[in-house]
């Protein structure tokens, strides 16, 4: 990523994993900056990473031609109206890593006009460098913008565009509360195996190791799930009875109603959250 000057508004864990992210790969920490409120923070962060820091937000952003927003959303209007004359006269690229607040919200509470404004939704495993990242940008973001965002999200992990920001709610549901479904999935599989006989600790290394497995074939590999899926059972087999205890339970359609009361939910946070003045 170009050295220009990125500002953090916010020092949490998404901001913390993609400092790391982005010294990991190119350095330059003397062009980071981080606006936190907590005294101790901003001393690990400088500690950590040997990043400017501060108290105050508005003296973080006019430093900066990239305003990462990485706040809680429920504070996020609060923020960005606290920030807004900062960025109508700066008018940098503003990256928002705050779930459910859609760019129009976002927009006015920064003061309206022709800003630069992408938003993003990476997961939680941007915190160990490998996470799925969705961005959205407005239609005035650049290509040079563009650039600079994705390659900010990928210092952290993989990306994807999407052309409508109504998408994201449908990424949230996936990849945004998905580690948990796979969590989920490794947990129910531990709790079987150790019912079974094995003891704790065997059983929850060989479930990770199989999960890491199998998602690790199923990147590397040209094929669907389902080919691979097919490729490992046998007619007969063990894992062929076990897929069909599972077929059997609906495991499609309960996936698929968990996706949509997800992706229901993000709708409704995203007009809780905004439509405000």
């Amino acid at each position: 990523m170009k050295q220009i000057p990125i500002a953090f508004i916010g020092g949490g864990n998404m901001a913390r994993s993609l400092i790391g992210g982005l010294l990991a790969g190119d350095g330059g920490a003397d062009r980071i900056w981080v606006a936190e409120p907590d005294a101790g923070q901003r001393e690990f962060l400088r500690g950590r990473f040997g990043v400017h820091t501060d108290a105050d937000n508005e003296a973080i952003a006019v430093r900066a031609d990239v305003v990462v927003l990485a706040v809680k959303p429920q504070i996020l209007r609060d923020v960005a109206r606290q920030l807004a004359p900062v960025v109508q006269a700066r008018r940098p690229l503003v990256v928002s890593v705050a779930a459910g607040v859609r760019e129009p919200d976002l927009r006015h509470w920064l003061g309206g006009g022709s800003l630069a404004l992408v938003r993003t939704m990476p997961n939680t495993p941007a915190l160990v460098g490998s996470a799925a990242s969705a961005l959205f940008a407005n239609p005035f973001v650049t290509e040079e913008g563009r650039q600079c965002a994705e390659s900010l999200l990928r210092a952290v992990g993989t990306t994807v565009w999407v052309h409508d920001e109504s998408l994201l709610d449908t990424i949230t549901a996936l990849s945004g509360s998905g580690p948990a479904y796979f969590f989920l999935l490794m947990e129910a599989l531990e709790q079987a195996a150790t019912a079974a006989g094995l003891d704790a600790e065997t059983a929850r290394l060989l479930t990770l190791q199989t999960a890491f497995g199998a998602a690790k074939m199923a990147l590397e590999s040209v094929d669907s799930p389902a080919t691979l899926r097919v490729r490992v059972t046998s007619p007969g087999g063990t894992t062929e009875q076990a897929l069909a205890v599972l077929h059997e339970g609906a495991l499609n359609t309960l996936i698929a109603k968990a996706l949509e009361a997800a992706r229901h939910r993000s709708r409704e946070l995203g007009e809780l959250l905004g439509g405000q003045p």
